[in-house]
């Protein structure tokens, strides 16, 4: 699956790897341009604006936000007017949920699907998979699952508690 990530801190930068690593192909963005250059590989290409991440993605779009909570209106405002009804914006921050909400109802008046997507794991995720805790529309999150199994840890990742199955 095609995903375009805007935000390549440590967790944004790792996020993308394990996709790589799961044959997922990544657009990625980033305001420092040394965080794209240090990601550009086989299935990882760099965008040099948001018009530039937009154009490379197929439709329907789906944009990972990995950046930190008070900044997600202010990307949010510069993004939804280039997509298109259909698109996938997913907040990976772990923004307070009433924002969520409004996000989601604002992004919904435009035909752009919302979904948030609390995620944990530093720079671990890397190797051991990431925490996802999900919200959105269930068709959506159904659509999106490749790119969430990718990036959970999995059942190896932990021994099961005693007693359990």
């Amino acid at each position: 699956m095609q995903l375009g990530m805007i935000g390549l801190g440590r967790m944004g930068a790792n996020m993308v790897r394990r996709l790589q690593k799961g044959d997922h192909e990544c657009v990625v963005y980033d305001v420092r341009e040394e965080a794209i250059n240090n990601l550009l590989s086989p299935g990882i290409s760099g965008a040099s604006s948001l018009d530039d991440l937009v154009a490379k993605l197929q439709k329907p779009r789906v944009i990972w936000l990995m950046v930190p909570a008070a900044l997600v209106d202010q990307d949010l405002a510069l993004l939804a007017p280039l997509l298109d009804a259909g698109d996938i914006i997913i907040d990976g921050g772990n923004s307070y949920y009433h924002d969520d909400i409004r996000r989601g109802k604002e992004l919904t008046s435009q035909q752009i699907h919302y979904v948030d997507v609390g995620t944990s794991g530093g720079v671990a995720g890397l190797d051991r998979g990431y925490c996802l805790m999900i919200g959105g529309e269930k068709e959506i999150v159904i659509h999106l699952d490749p790119i969430f199994a990718t990036l959970a840890p999995g059942s190896a990742a932990a021994s099961p508690t005693p007693g359990r199955d």
